[in-house]
């Protein structure tokens, strides 16, 4: 799998469920309990500026962490502030090279590609989440479902669960579509 083509195809899924979320849906819940709808593209927004600063600089000062952790990366126009976060990490990480530069992120010092393959979970996970808030279909791509499937069950442990970020595993049949076996595995329920 090339991570780069395969966070490409995240990100233009994601976009696609961006493009159909209606201003009126924005305070809707989530199946991030804690989180609206607004809550999760506020977070894939300041997630993807944030690893786009990593991979270029190799880490992001504070207070730009904690503008994009906890302020608001989504200005006036929410389409276009994911597609531009989106856009700036698409281009931070195109060198191959920097996929073996070492970066910081708040969970921890990693490669840049490890990282990238995080997000590749990660913003997999929230498209299916704003998918399903909004009533669209969550039956995003299969080839990103798969992908962001087999990620997942490689790098999402216990401690990661204990710590909130992803709920326990709901079980859905062997045969369940990848969309549902994904949000089953990072602890949503189909």
């Amino acid at each position: 799998m090339d991570s780069l083509v395969m966070m490409g195809k995240v990100l233009d899924e994601t976009q696609r469920v961006v493009d159909n979320i209606e201003p009126s849906q924005l305070d809707d819940p989530t199946p991030c309990s804690e989180w609206t709808v607004r809550d999760v593209l506020n977070h894939i927004t300041g997630g993807a500026d944030m690893f786009a600063i990593a991979a270029r600089d190799g880490s992001v000062p504070d207070d730009k962490l904690g503008q994009l952790i906890a302020g608001d990366n989504l200005g006036d126009d929410y389409k276009k502030a994911f597609e531009a976060a989106a856009t700036r990490a698409t281009d931070a990480f195109a060198p191959d090279v920097v996929l073996e530069k070492v970066i910081v992120l708040p969970f921890g010092e990693m490669p840049a590609g490890v990282a990238l393959n995080i997000a590749i979970f990660d913003v997999t996970t929230h498209a299916w989440d704003l998918a399903k808030a909004t009533g669209q279909s969550t039956a995003l791509d299969p080839e990103v479902l798969g992908t962001a499937l087999e990620l997942a069950q490689g790098m999402l442990s216990d401690e990661y669960r204990a710590m909130g970020l992803f709920g326990e595993p709901v079980d859905v049949p062997a045969d369940a579509p990848p969309q549902d076996r994904l949000a089953a595995f990072a602890g949503r329920t189909p």
